[in-house]
């Protein structure tokens, strides 16, 4: 069962502001797209929080084309259109998946369809509109095809996803793309019974410093699996899906790392009840796994098309694409890690004028106001689909707003340590902060209530380009830039003479950073390194001299992480 991905539209025109209430929550229609030409339509992806404050997305359709746009709306709901696609040959054309901001300020994406060959592209977009296309996929069986999902940046800078078809066996790819377009294809999925195969999720960059994404087939039942991939592309299955009645099946959305470490997600279809609702998991970075919530449709939720998002309250916040309430279209929930669900919001409460969403896809996101914030992929004044607001309640709702006191901090090479404070409304709105890079470390603060500050240190830099990591905080997004470093050596003694009789002596390499790798190489035979042939960070570099039998004095070096340090011996009186 492949589903459907890219549907048509018409029509335009623009509205704002209708506040609707259901379950105790408040949810307002910021915006209902009107379609082409003017305008985009049906948004498949949800927003991403940009660091001015606002939100950008896309839509699969509408657009001066038809082909799909790119967005920006602010959290009150005032909207631009960025950018319409154009198609096949020159450029994308409906974008499925939401966009990631880069340390360059740009957006990053996907589109399924469009590029030299049809078969999808990556493109960079500046916050202003201005647009890149990187890289026109080309298919089996030499590249991926059709990207459903969006990007994720890596520590490394580069930016990596994952490919629905294409690769070796046709059944999808894992890739990586550089901010300038250098790609790289690291893995092709292989299929049942040992591998995943279609992928329509993104990766999640783990806090070991590997990618954990879902595939929606394949696996030992074909329900599909969860795997860990290395930034370098080295490949494990981690759990296959079974199905209904005791598993999930058919995972379509992202994974999200907890601040506990684990990872929790949904699969559109599966779990205990007769209705094959899908279900919410938990799975290990080893790949302990737990069915946390199977979906009950009316009055819940059903297939969850899309992940999940951690609260600043600590608990998990999704949708689902119908069920709720009377409506079917879709839901609003919430989960903590230990499984209790509630249900927020149900699409189609609005009255009888129609303008509330429905039938969400993609996964919500948690504003600076602490209020989350979404898409639906139709209803709406135009049936277009919605960018709406939810006020959630308890850590980050309805008289909860968080602020961060920097939401982009610059450290030098040499790394350290810094703070961030939290500032809240109330003296009960909870929070967390997560590392979402390997590089940064909380050290105090992972969690609070009310006003509290977050710590945070960040090691030496021992590359020649800079870095940058994220850090959520309060349900924010904190990044942290790195500038360019770069190893250096200095030895301690620089120099040794030796008699005639010879010895032994230690030279101590000191780096300016701990992480700093070296070896030690002797130069001439009459001297000979006993320990300390390479080290990392501080260490020593012990040797020996032979005897000198001549009359005349011996000079020689070691050379030693590049320094060269110097040995004289005298000759034999």
């Amino acid at each position: 069962m492949k589903i459907l991905r890219i549907p048509l539209v018409i029509v335009l025109i623009v509205v704002t502001g209708r506040t609707f209430n259901a379950n105790a929550q408040t949810e307002t229609t910021l915006y209902s797209f009107a379609g082409y030409p003017n305008d985009g339509a049906n948004p498949y992806a949800g927003l991403v929080h940009g660091s001015d404050g606002n939100f950008y997305g896309t839509t699969v359709a509408g657009g001066t084309n038809g082909d799909g746009t790119v967005f920006r709306i602010s959290p009150g709901g005032s909207y631009t259109n960025l950018y319409s696609f154009a198609g096949y040959p020159n450029d994308g054309n409906g974008p499925s998946a939401g966009l990631v901001q880069g340390s360059d300020s740009n957006f990053y994406g996907t589109t399924f369809y469009g590029g030299a060959s049809g078969y999808g592209t990556v493109f960079r977009i500046s916050p202003g509109g201005s647009y890149t296309n990187l890289y026109s996929f080309a298919g089996y069986p030499n590249d991926g095809a059709n990207p459903v999902a969006g990007l994720v940046h890596g520590s490394d800078g580069s930016f990596y996803g994952t490919t629905e078809s294409g690769g070796t066996n046709d059944y999808g790819t894992v890739f990586r793309i550089s901010p300038g377009g250098s790609y790289t294809n690291l893995y092709s999925f292989a299929g049942s019974p040992n591998d995943g195969e279609s992928p329509s999720a993104g990766l999640v960059l783990g806090s070991d410093g590997n990618f954990y994404g879902t595939a929606f087939y394949g696996g030992t039942s074909g329900y599909g699996t969860v795997f860990r991939i290395s930034p370098g592309g080295s490949h494990t299955n981690l759990y296959s899906f079974t199905g209904a009645p005791s598993d999930g099946a058919l995972p379509l959305a992202t994974l999200v790392q907890g601040s506990d470490g684990n990872f929790y997600g949904t699969t559109y279809q599966g779990g205990t009840n007769f209705c094959d609702c899908g279900t919410v998991f938990r799975i290990s970075p080893s790949g302990s796994y737990r069915n946390l919530y199977s979906f009950a449709d009316v009055p819940d939720g059903s297939l969850p098309y899309a992940g999940l998002a951690q609260g600043s309250d600590g608990n998990f916040y999704g949708t689902t694409l119908y069920g709720g309430g009377t409506s079917d279209y879709g839901t609003v929930f919430r989960i903590s890690p230990g499984g209790s669900y509630t249900n927020l919001y149900s699409f189609g409460s609005s009255p009888a004028d129609g303008e509330d969403g429905a039938n969400p896809r993609d996964e919500l996101v948690q504003g600076s106001d602490g209020n989350f914030y979404g898409t639906t992929y139709q209803g709406g004044t135009y049936k277009y689909g919605t960018v709406f607001k939810l006020a959630a309640g308890g850590g980050g709702g309805e008289g909860c707003t968080l602020i961060l006191s920097a939401r982009s901090v610059t450290l030098p090479a040499k790394g350290g340590s810094r703070i961030v404070r939290v500032r809240t409304t109330g003296t009960n709105c909870a929070w967390t902060a997560v590392s979402n890079d390997p590089f940064i470390t909380i050290t105090r603060g992972a969690n609070g209530v009310g006003i509290g500050t977050v710590w945070f240190t960040i090691p030496g830099n021992t590359n020649t380009t800079a870095v940058s990591g994220t850090m959520s905080i309060a349900g924010q997004t904190l990044t942290v830039h790195q500038k360019a470093g770069g190893c250096t050596f200095s030895l301690s003694p620089k120099d040794q003479n030796f008699k005639a009789a010879g010895g032994s002596a230690t030279v101590n390499v000191l780096p300016n950073y701990s992480d700093c790798a070296w070896t030690a190489v002797s130069t001439n035979s009459f001297i000979t390194i006993t320990d300390g042939l390479s080290g990392v960070g501080k260490g020593p570099v012990r040797y020996t001299v032979a005897p000198n039998t001549s009359t005349n004095g011996l000079t020689g070096t070691i050379s030693i992480a590049g320094e060269t340090f110097k040995v004289t011996q005298s000759g034999e009186k």
